[in-house]
């Protein structure tokens, strides 16, 4: 296939660029060029900010592939934008939207792509419900081949993935493990989520390219396997090789904080035990194998990060953050136990 990601470098969108080039696709990455990656020779590039149109479309003048995506679009001006750059251009337009846009909470903790869509927690979801209204109206009145795809929480070896971290990643909170700090956990850990290592992730993607079962249609990809967040931290901790000390904090009571953006991240997503239903994916890709179990996914995460001093982000505000919020709840807490026993 040739096919043209916009960005193509990230989380999601590495791992399927990585799992192209290994079987001889002829991609192509549209982006500013600032940073080196590791497709750099493997890959013919666009260098061009995907938000100067004009500039955009210029390069793109009397180009053509079989597949489009954008991994970076966020609100719906951009993808009417994408409309106006790729509509005769492309067999198929795939958009990378999110799980996180449905309902909160949903009538059923089961979900699949019919679980309808809303979530008045956090705007990011909004504006995903957003861009994919504007691609399936013009999929309905002009025929632009689109298909959805809604990511949950994916997750690559460069950062662990948890519920409770600074603005600089979880590794902080990695280091409060490895000195034996507690570590806050929203709620009580016992809802249950779902992490998909990139990997895993590609090969449910790539087998929706140039699938005719795709147009039109949206997916989400992700493993069907969930853990508690109760578990999920306590293979962090066993991969550490360190004990887990949970402080457990109400997810309400963090986003009430205001510190940090918790209403979105945890009560608009996070905090919702969800369990996905992919048989409408395993159903347009026959034979789909999401194979990499959580705990072999952390550990090689784990292993890369405490690896590469890049991946390793001190965040000295998160921590004394931590460290105020259990201080003050434990203060709390034994001004009830002294009312009480008044």
């Amino acid at each position: 296939m040739k096919v043209l990601f916009i960005g193509g470098t990230g989380t999601i969108s590495s791992a399927i660029t990585r799992a192209l080039i290994a079987r001889g696709d002829e991609v192509w990455l549209l982006n500013r060029g600032q940073r080196s990656s590791e497709f750099d020779g493997k890959v013919k590039q666009i260098i061009a900010d995907i938000n100067n149109e004009a500039d955009s479309a210029s390069k793109l003048a009397d180009m053509s592939f079989d597949v489009v995506c954008d991994f970076i679009g966020f609100v719906p001006e951009q993808l009417e934008r994408d409309y106006r750059l790729f509509a005769g251009k492309t067999k198929q337009f795939m958009y990378i939207s999110s799980a996180s846009a449905y309902n909160k909470l949903p009538a059923d903790y089961i979900i699949t792509e019919g679980t309808t869509l809303a979530n008045p927690y956090w705007e990011y979801s909004r504006n995903k419900i957003a861009c994919e209204d504007v691609l399936m109206k013009h999929y309905r009145e002009d025929s632009f081949p689109v298909t959805i795809i809604r990511p949950s929480h994916t997750f690559s070896e460069k950062e662990v993935p948890l519920g409770v971290h600074g603005r600089n990643g979880s590794y902080q909170v990695l280091k409060r493990m490895m000195e034996g700090k507690p570590v806050i956990i929203h709620g009580d850990g016992t809802s249950l989520w779902t992490m998909t290592f990139n990997e895993d992730f590609a090969k449910g993607f790539i087998g929706l390219m140039a699938n005719p079962k795709a147009i039109g249609e949206a997916f989400q990809i992700t493993t069907e396997e969930s853990h508690s967040w109760n578990q999920i931290y306590k293979i962090v901790a066993d991969c550490l090789g360190v004990e887990l000390k949970p402080y457990y904090v109400a997810s309400e009571f963090l986003a009430a904080a205001g510190d940090y953006d918790f209403t979105g991240s945890l009560i608009g997503d996070k905090s919702n035990t969800v369990v996905f239903d992919n048989s409408k994916l395993k159903n347009a890709v026959p034979g789909l194998s999401m194979n990499i179990r959580l705990e072999e996914g952390m550990k090689r995460t784990i292993d890369y990060v405490l690896s590469h001093e890049e991946c390793q982000k001190e965040d000295p505000e998160f921590d004394r953050w931590c460290d105020i919020v259990i201080e003050k709840l434990e203060a709390a807490k034994k001004a009830v136990r002294e009312s009480i026993k008044k």
